[in-house]
């Protein structure tokens, strides 16, 4: 195990979130404002509509990466280069499906949305998506081997090209708005980039890693292993296009393009929200597929679960407080006028996303375990119910009758149901769990409710007013949380990490 690789990837991961929610605060207002609500709008719907398609990656995404590190522990190398031509491809024929599915979808265009999208919002909808396909289809062939960088554990190369992308991708971005370019330029721009990309993953897994890729007689048991294994991994992204671009799919075709805009903006604000916590789970994959195929004791996967859990709800329950607090004076000014709606809907989304979010290890140790059937059925049920209340509930309250339909679903689907079966099944102590996170949950009410109290007499007039108030409260949720609700291996981490930081700085 690279141990510096993983640390290095867990650390490169929370730097890319903290860029990415940095240059969202600066960047994000400032094309909404450039491109128009309208307009804004219509690049969410053409994005949420493209989304549905990433689906057909059918989770070999997952099972590149699981395989890849068995067949790594138990020195297969052979049977590791002949997987890798089967998935080339696999996915050269996902990229022409693609093309084929777009292809109707764009024919079908004004019967989708020809009630509520005016010609000229229909013509930009159609091109954007035009575009949007063409990235989608080439990036599934070529897309293979950004998993096998993953699975080797080069987490360093991966998120260092991740930081530059966010970086000149926003700023040649800001050049084309300020000379009057729209979301069509946008599209092409992050094309563009994602093929770059792409192309240098390529490279490096050739000239570095050194991999082959072999074409030889398929394996039929083995492809068949492989297809359960991503089938339960597919059910469970159709469930999560259900829950996160259906809303706006939906409100594109019964309300406006306008309320595509705030929800959309509530959506922003949750993915960054995720990738708070999926920052440390989404590196364990090869270790806890290693620990599994060398039949590692269920305590020992057990206190990972909650070692971890902790972790990110530590992250998570700050981001929270603090958005309770400040989240509605910050959307009034970030966003603008016309965007107050999306406090309401983004809170909707964090309160029940949060104990799912913060057992995000849960779902690294079924996918190592092959046992992902259960969580799959379970979401597909519970994200189909949430979608035929959405429907419901959309023409009556617009995104807020949306965000409830998935709250709703979320609560009782990833919250309730899913930790029983984890304790129950996959024999996690989820009582200590929830005894750890109770511990840590007392310092955030406590302090919240004081900021809320005072909060309550205060007007932010301007964003400086508004960062200075979230300076000073983070000053005195951070001392109190060290005191009070960090353990010693916590408080050991955060030191190392922030020492580190600091040294380097200096």
């Amino acid at each position: 195990m690279q141990v510096n690789e993983l640390k290095a990837g867990v650390i490169l991961n929370y730097f890319i979130i903290f860029l990415n929610a940095f240059v969202g605060l600066l960047y994000t207002p400032y094309m909404i404002r450039m491109l128009g609500q309208s307009e804004y709008g219509l690049y969410s719907l053409a994005a949420s509509v493209i989304a549905y398609l990433t689906i057909l990656d059918f989770g070999f995404g997952n099972a590149i990466v699981r395989y890849t590190a068995k067949y790594r522990a138990e020195g297969k190398e052979e049977e590791q280069y002949a997987m890798f031509g089967v998935f080339t491809i696999v996915y050269s024929a996902i990229g022409i499906l693609v093309l084929a599915i777009g292809s109707i979808l764009l024919f079908n265009i004004n019967s989708i949305f020809g009630d509520t999208l005016t010609f000229e919002e229909l013509e930009t909808t159609r091109k954007l998506i035009i575009l949007m396909l063409f990235n989608l289809a080439v990036g599934f062939p070529l897309g293979i081997f950004g998993s096998i960088i993953t699975a080797y554990e080069k987490f360093i190369f991966l998120r260092v090209i991740s930081i530059l992308r966010i970086l000149l991708n926003t700023a040649v971005m800001i050049c084309l708005l300020h000379y009057g370019y729209k979301a069509f330029a946008m599209v092409i721009l992050q094309t563009c980039f994602n093929l770059v990309t792409l192309l240098l993953n390529l490279f490096y897994c050739k000239y570095k890693i050194k991999i082959k890729v072999l074409f030889r007689k398929t394996n039929y048991g083995f492809l068949k292993e492989i297809l359960i294994y991503s089938f339960w991994i597919f059910l469970n992204a159709i469930m999560d296009r259900i829950y996160w671009s259906t809303g706006q799919f939906v409100l594109g075709a019964t309300v406006s393009s306008i309320a595509v805009a705030v929800f959309a903006v509530a959506i922003q604000l949750q993915t960054i929200y995720m990738s708070f916590s999926t920052a440390i789970s989404s590196v364990f994959l090869p270790k806890i597929t290693s620990l599994i195929s060398t039949n590692c004791d269920n305590k020992t996967i057990s206190e990972l679960f909650i070692k971890t859990g902790r972790l990110q709800y530590i992250i998570l329950i700050f981001i929270l407080s603090g958005f309770i607090v400040f989240g509605k004076s910050f959307i009034n000014i970030w966003a603008g006028e016309g965007y107050s709606d999306a406090y309401i809907i983004t809170l909707l989304f964090f309160i029940p996303l949060t104990i799912p979010l913060c057992q995000n290890m849960g779902i690294t140790i079924l996918q190592a375990r092959n046992q992902m059937r259960f969580r799959s059925l379970l979401y597909i049920v519970i994200a189909i119910c949430s979608l035929v209340l959405q429907i419901i509930l959309a023409p009556i309250y617009g995104g807020i009758g949306c965000a409830i339909a998935i709250a709703s679903a979320l609560t009782i689907g990833q919250i309730i149901i899913m930790n029983i079966y984890y304790h129950n099944y996959q024999y996690i102590d989820m009582i200590k769990f929830w005894k750890e996170i109770l511990k840590i949950s007392i310092v955030p009410f406590i302090i919240s409710t004081v900021a809320i109290i005072i909060n309550n007499h205060i007007n932010y007039s301007s964003f400086t007013d508004l960062i200075l108030a979230i300076i000073s409260y983070s000053f005195f949720y951070l001392i109190l949380a060290w005191l009070f609700s960090l353990n010693k291996y916590e408080k050991e981490m955060f030191g190392n990490i922030f020492g580190k930081m600091i040294k380097r700085f200096a």
